[in-house]
């Protein structure tokens, strides 16, 4: 497997944001994840396009963590 798969904590460390707000985006449906047993992992691909849809929304960027590169 080539994809990438996050922790929930990565993701959150990556943009610069509480814990919480990523399991929000998961639980919204917004951001989609893979629950094992009560561990949520992301594939990296999901993220990426999370992020552009959310810009291209016109709801502000959401950035990440200064040196991360998401590509």
């Amino acid at each position: 497997m080539s994809d990438q798969i996050l922790k929930a904590k990565q993701v959150a460390e990556m943009l610069d944001v509480g814990l919480s707000t990523v399991y929000r985006a998961v639980e919204a449906g917004e951001l989609p994840a893979i629950r094992i047993g009560a561990a949520i992992r992301i594939r990296r691909e999901a993220l990426e396009k999370f992020l552009s849809q959310q810009e291209s929304r016109g709801l502000g960027a959401v950035n990440a963590a200064p040196g991360v590169v998401l590509s």
